[in-house]
């Protein structure tokens, strides 16, 4: 998983992943298609009419231009996705968001309070959601739009009953 197995202190594992939901990419990829559309024409339209003895440079230019920002949408959107990791390890939530610009969300499990999963309709049918992280002195961590919200739940409530057993002695190490 990159950035998160790199960070991972001595003795940690990761117990589990998730991504972005491709819902992520519907806004991006709508963008994009309508930009490149209207790009088209443009630039399709330019060099027709550029055999009619009439300069048509800047319909072609302004097609040119849409058709690189449609492709800059997709990308945009493609980067966030692949670029959001997320994972609950033996010792703690972490999200890292951000290619270039990087922010990492890192709590650990003993600061855990509580764990909720916050799931629109459309959410719940196609399986992604926001888990939010409640940490002990009113901090509150969002992931936003996870595939399999409540799996990363049951993962992050299943992690902090094992460190619950750990400390009361339940469990050996």
């Amino acid at each position: 998983m990159g950035y998160i197995e790199r960070n991972l202190v001595p003795g940690e594992t990761v117990v589990y992943e998730s991504r972005l939901h491709w819902i992520v990419l519907v806004r991006p990829l709508v963008v994009g298609l309508l930009l490149g559309s209207i790009g088209l024409v443009f630039v399709i339209g330019g060099y027709e009419a550029s055999g009619k003895d009439v300069s048509y440079g800047g319909m072609i230019f302004v097609g040119v231009l849409l058709l690189t920002a449609a492709a800059i949408s997709v990308s945009g959107g493609l980067i966030k996705k692949s670029a959001t990791e997320v994972a609950v390890s033996n010792k703690r939530v972490l999200i890292k968001t951000g290619l270039i610009s990087r922010k990492t969300i890192e709590v650990t499990l003993s600061k855990v309070e509580s764990v909720g999963v916050d799931e629109s309709a459309l959410g719940r049918m196609l399986g992604y959601g926001d888990v939010i992280v409640r940490g002990t002195g009113g901090t509150t961590e969002s992931f936003s739009r996870i595939a399999n919200p409540e799996e990363l739940s049951r993962q992050v409530q299943g992690q902090l009953g094992i460190a619950g057993k750990h400390e009361s002695g339940q469990l050996s190490a």
